[in-house]
């Protein structure tokens, strides 16, 4: 994958336990000492991922497993990851798993590559058979109703630690859905059906709150607007963007201006995420505003807190999941198919995830937004060249939401100028192929474009929330 970005978030909450069958101990008293380092090495390795552990310390019967449960089921964990440090019996981990209300994610790691069989006896055996029990929790846990999941590895494998801290990204991006309050202000855009979103579905399928604000939440703040805060927020400006010369000054003074109430915005209300379109009318305060968020709504989405016009609420949950994989997200439609050089262009007018341009971002002043009032300035790059993921939330007849996704190439070449974000991505196929396969998933009209290949996240993730993945190749 690129290079992560970083990502504000909520810290994952992980569970640590690990264990053994205590009829072991008395057989072999060197045992419990050399799987006690084992459980040492692996808390040390989970602490350094980028989440908060509880470590409930190390089992040794079904009564300790009970004692374990409680205290996880208490810390309210994003994931329980359960160590089988040799053979031990279903009825120690399966009550932690039932009664911690969190996905478990067991792991098998031996202490090296292989055992010295010339030289071992039973006693050094058994500190490398985690893999014993494993078949049988999976059985378990199929018959109690509790979803499996493992790796299987040894103590300094990092093809393990790779695969482990993937669950702990998806078990983070999981808990900022869990617990994210959504903004969503203004009114859908006339017409787009695929874009209508029920907001207790949002609930029902992901968890968190939405926020229903209304234009006017955003207009008192705008006014409240000092003169020194929007000179700071148009150094930002300057710092961060070129602006190109049809930047009228006038027009960009408002949008740092609107790009202040709006930080103040998201900050009352807590926000982890923005989708707002409001049609407006003949020049009025509303319609300015509309107008104006396109700057700030870039900035915001660069620091973390994805902001998605036309009322986008799926896609800017989307893009969510995108940053918290560290991995950007930028609001992203279908523009044209370019036979030639077979790649398909794609981007949008309107805010972009600054922080994965190829260079730095462009504002472009424009007298008119095309499909929308208004006028203002408006952002313009292409998405880093490299490996790219389309990241959709689909929703499907009956309400339940699925994530579709595709991976391509973002390559260079010609780029219209007229203030869109705006990438070339080949998929390696004939781009009126590709479209129709990636139309042809439910997906609707608009999703997040991210950098690096996503799929083994998303599928991890898919796997933690209940959500079918749609994997979409030509």
């Amino acid at each position: 994958m690129s290079e992560r970005l970083p990502a504000v978030a909520r810290k994952p909450k992980i569970g640590l336990v690990a264990g053994g069958l205590g009829a072991y101990w008395p057989q072999f008293p060197d045992l419990l000492p050399q799987l006690r380092r084992s459980a040492a090495r692996v808390t040390e390795r989970m602490r350094e991922f980028d989440a908060e552990v509880v470590d409930v310390g190390f089992i040794s019967d079904a009564q300790e497993g009970a004692v374990a449960a409680e205290k996880l089921r208490a810390a309210d964990c994003d994931l329980i990851v359960g160590f089988l440090t040799t053979y031990m019996t279903a009825t120690m981990l399966v009550p932690i798993a039932q009664r911690s209300g969190a996905p478990v994610l067991l792991i098998n790691l031996q202490p090296t590559e292989a055992m010295d069989h010339a030289s071992f006896d039973t006693g050094a055996w058994l500190a490398y058979c985690g893999a014993c029990p494993l078949p049988e929790m999976a059985n378990a846990f199929e018959r109690v109703g509790v979803p499996f999941r493992s790796v299987s590895g040894y103590l300094e494998d990092q093809r393990a630690w790779d695969r482990i801290g993937r669950w702990i990204r998806a078990a983070g991006v999981r808990s900022v859905l869990r617990h994210g309050r959504h903004g969503l202000m203004g009114h859908l855009y006339p017409g787009m059906y695929d874009v209508s979103t029920d907001l207790t579905m949002v609930t029902g399928n992901l968890g968190g709150h939405v926020e229903v604000l209304e234009f006017d939440d955003l207009r008192v703040r705008v006014q409240q607007v000092k003169d020194d805060e929007v000179a700071a927020k148009l150094a930002e400006t300057r710092e961060v963007f070129e602006l190109a010369d049809s930047v009228v000054e006038e027009d960009l003074a408002w949008a740092a201006r609107v790009s202040v109430g709006l930080d103040r915005l998201v900050a009352d209300f807590d926000l982890d995420s923005l989708a707002y379109y409001h049609r407006g009318l003949d020049g009025e305060i509303h319609e300015k505003l509309g107008a104006g968020m396109i700057l700030g709504s870039s900035l915001l989405t660069a620091r973390g807190v994805p902001a998605a016009g036309e009322y986008e609420l799926r896609t800017s949950l989307a893009m969510l999941i995108c940053d918290r994989f560290g991995a950007g997200g930028s609001f992203t439609e279908l523009q044209a198919l370019n036979f030639r050089d077979a790649v398909v262009e794609m981007g949008h007018d309107g805010p972009g995830h600054l922080a994965i341009s190829e260079r730095r971002p462009l504002l472009r002043g424009l007298g008119v937004y095309h499909g929308k009032r208004g006028w203002g300035v408006s952002v313009e790059f292409d998405v880093r060249h490299g490996p790219v993921t389309l990241v959709g939330l689909g929703q499907t007849r009956d309400g339940r939401y699925k994530i579709v996704a595709s991976e391509g190439e973002v390559v260079g070449g010609p780029l219209l100028k007229i203030g869109n974000t705006t990438s070339r991505v080949d998929f390696g196929c004939d781009p009126g192929e590709w479209t129709d396969a990636w139309s042809a998933s439910g997906v609707a009209h608009h999703w997040a474009l991210a950098t690096g290949q996503l799929l083994p996240e998303l599928r991890a993730l898919a796997d933690l929330t209940g959500l079918e993945l749609v994997e979409v190749a030509a």
